[in-house]
Formats: C-alpha cells, structure tokens, sequence
C-alpha cells in the first residue's frame, strides 16, 4: 500500500505494559487468540448470548482457571501523551505503519462525514487498561465506544501472518480501518440504536445484530481502502492489495475460526459473520466507495 506519513497527533498513545497478573493462565497460542477474535478483533461490542459462548469457549480452550474479565492494576498511566514519557508511539515499523493508516482514514472519513472526530489510537504490550475494561494482546484489536479508542497490540499483526496465514500491509490495514469502521457507527448513532435493540432480543437475535455491525465496520474499511489517497493523489491500493484484505477477511471468519478450533460453527453463536460475509462486504466497500451501500441491516448478508 502506498501511504504517506501523518503526523500522530496528541490522539495517539502508547500505554506501554501494564502492571499486575491478570487470572487464569495461558491467553496465547490458538486457545487465547480465538476467544479473543471472536469478541474483541472486530469491536468490543457483546451481546449476553456472546458472552455465555466467550465463556464455554474459554474453559474449553483455556482451561477452568481462565478468567477473561478480570483485570490487573494498572501502572501506567492510560492518559500520557506518547511523547512525554518512556514509550514513544509510532516508533517501530509496525506502530508507524498503523499509524498512518490510521491518519489515513481520518483524512478520508473528515471529507464524508461533516464534523468528523477521530477517535484515539492506543498501543499497549500484553494487557493494560481502556476505558472499557482490560486491554490484554489475547483480545486481538477492538474498539472500545466508552471512550472513543481503538486498542492495538502490534504483536497481533504477526499471529494474523503466522497462524492464518494472513499477512501484508493490507491485510494490516484492514484491522486498522475495521475498528475506525466502528467508530463511525457509533459517532452515527448506529451503535446505540443496535444496543437499544439487543437489550430487547433474544441471544440468536442479539448475535444476529452483532454479526451486522461488524459486517458493517467490515464495508466501512472496505470504503476507506477505495477512497484513500497519497498526497500526490495516488490511490493507496496497490495491485495485490485486494487479495491480502480478503485473505484477512477469511481468516476470521467465525465459521473458519472455530473449525480450525476443531469446533462445529454453530450459526446461532456467531458474533462476526461467515468468511464468506465478511469477504463480501469488505468487497462491497472496496468496490463501491460509498458508505451508503453499507447497510447491512436493510439488506441480505
């Protein structure tokens, strides 16, 4: 992808490592990074039904001892400015890379959207804090609506690579751009109508609207991708990017997820959509540029 440098601005953080254990044992290797894609990769945003899955899937795969709300003192402090302390963001190959996209879609998303805030990007290593609870790498990528930050350990790019077999700048992107994509629900208003909705439905009703919303944030990085820009007007795609997106787009599907977990999918529980979905809307984004065909809750997913 072609990118141009952007200047991080005082929305960009690095939180470092946080201080204090969290329970239970083990959150990497297959058992850890599946339960945390399933909720976390896409958006912070669960259902009860996804919550009593989360929980079936971490004594399966974490044992009895895993406690994946539980949190640890924090001792960096969550607010610092990147450049006032020990951790500098955008300092390392891949933080900087993510930083620029994450420029990049404020660029993009100020010229759709009249009044455009972006929200903060936020590095941390292992666990730390947000404002919606723990941060921890096991979680994968989310975006947390209390506060308007998008959570990233950069170690996350390298299990997307190694263990699904999803690597590239754009496939990277992709994750970037897919967690923007729920910023934008929820400065719309988009996320607080789905959680009005799913306090009155039922778990597969609930899950149903989750799988939305992430569809949905998966079109919205699709329309970043296709509206992007170089300052010289070059467009960021480059041949071959499309490709990397939709292997990314596979790789997490929840069907895929849980087979390669040895598990049977089980539609009811999904939370994010299909391989097959998530690769057809992120296509739909990247085809059409226009956040309007993104309406996955008016049309067939």
């Amino acid at each position: 992808m072609r990118l141009d440098d952007y200047d991080p601005g005082d929305d960009i953080r690095d939180l470092g490592r946080g201080g204090g254990g969290f329970g239970g044992g083990g959150g990497g290797g297959m058992g850890g990074l599946l339960v945390g894609l399933l909720p976390m990769l896409l958006g912070r945003k669960m259902g009860c039904g996804t919550i009593i899955l989360l929980g079936i899937l971490a004594f399966v795969f974490l044992g009895p001892g895993a406690n994946m709300l539980s949190t640890g003192g924090g001792s960096s402090d969550p607010m610092a400015d990147s450049r006032g302390g020990a951790n500098v963001a955008c300092d390392t190959a891949a933080e900087k890379f993510a930083c620029n996209v994450f420029g990049s879609t404020h660029q993009v998303w100020s010229q759709v959207i009249n009044g455009y805030q972006k929200p903060s990007l936020n590095f941390f290593t292992d666990q730390n804090q947000s404002g919606c609870g723990a941060a921890q790498a096991a979680m994968g990528p989310f975006y947390c609506p209390a506060d308007q930050g998008v959570y990233l350990d950069t170690a996350f790019f390298n299990e997307l690579a190694q263990r699904f077999g999803a690597a590239g700048d754009a496939a990277q992107a992709y994750v970037v751009a897919h967690e923007v994509g729920h910023h934008i629900q929820t400065i719309t208003g988009i996320s607080d109508q789905v959680r009005q909705r799913q306090q009155r439905a039922s778990q597969a009703e609930g899950n149903a609207l989750q799988v939305r919303m992430e569809l949905q944030a998966d079109c919205y990085a699709g329309v970043w991708a296709a509206l992007a820009k170089t300052r010289d007007g070059q467009p960021v795609m480059e041949p071959g990017d499309m490709e990397e997106a939709m292997t990314a787009a596979n790789a997490i599907g929840d069907d895929t997820l849980m087979r390669s977990a040895g598990q049977r999918p089980v539609p009811e529980s999904f939370t994010h959509g299909t391989s097959e979905q998530r690769m057809t809307w992120l296509r739909r984004g990247l085809q059409t540029g226009d956040p309007r065909q993104c309406d996955t809750f008016s049309a067939p997913i």
